[in-house]
């Protein structure tokens, strides 16, 4: 199967302009998987809850059902960030949609910087979605997410073949530390960062792309890539040993 990560600038606070560069990004881009950035609607940095909530919508929102209904036009499989409400709650989340499948919504666990401010803690839990006609099982996490192994290492326990990661990178260190949780679970890991600055309270964010497919093995694939999903499944690297079966994790706690 074929695997983008798409890069680019969203608007901030221009819901419609975004969704509307989103939209044709999934019909221009012939893969099987479109990994896109966190709160690509929406753009990135909002300094309160009431400001978030401005450009929060739904999952059955207009803007988000624009990207679901582009990825079942086109038959992609997308994987793309929003600003999420559910009732009273504000979420950032990524939207799981393709073809013949129930659409998901993974909401990020883990809260970075002034993210705290605006929106509430995920409580979807890391989960894998299989979607068949690409034989492949997909987890999602989201940015700062990286920063804890737990979070790779229980998508890849439940059996996800490739990680997407919705992101808005500001750091040196995640190039590193990528490779690292493809490699110590066995899995590709699709990595799709924004680009461009954001200003807002006189305080300006910038974001550092460089987005890229990793191999199971930690080798930078690009940003499109053709991967093979089955290949991550036998988690044994030697006659003897398996990264998986290995584990004592009664010493772990």
């Amino acid at each position: 199967m074929r695997c983008s990560v798409l890069q680019f600038t969203p608007i901030f606070r221009d819901i419609d302009a975004n969704t509307e560069a989103i939209v044709a990004l999934i019909a221009s881009t012939h893969s099987d998987l479109i990994v896109l950035p966190e709160l690509a609607t929406s753009g990135y940095f909002f300094l309160s809850r009431d400001e978030a909530a401005q450009y929060a919508e739904p999952v059955d929102g207009e803007h988000v059902q624009a990207i679901v209904n582009a990825a079942h036009e086109h038959g992609r499989l997308v994987v793309c960030g929003f600003a999420e409400r559910d009732g009273d709650a504000l979420y950032n989340s990524a939207v799981i949609a393709a073809p013949d499948m129930p659409t998901r919504t993974y909401r990020k666990t883990h809260l970075f910087y002034k993210e705290r401010f605006c929106f509430d803690e995920g409580d979807s839990g890391f989960f894998v979605v299989n979607v068949p006609h690409l034989d492949l099982n997909l987890g999602t996490m989201i940015c700062y997410d990286w920063r804890f192994p737990e979070a790779a290492r229980t998508l890849a326990l439940r059996g996800a073949d490739v990680i997407a990661a919705p992101s808005n990178l500001v750091t040196e260190l995640w190039p590193r530390v990528m490779p690292t949780r493809a490699i110590e679970n066995k899995v590709y890991l699709a990595v799709a960062n924004r680009e461009g600055s954001e200003e807002n309270g006189g305080e300006v964010v910038s974001f550092n792309g460089r987005s890229m497919i990793y191999g199971y093995n930690g080798d930078e694939l690009g940003r499109e890539a053709e991967i093979d999903p089955k290949q991550t499944r036998a988690k044994s690297f030697n006659s003897i040993n398996d990264i998986f079966t290995d584990r004592r994790p009664e010493f772990y706690a």
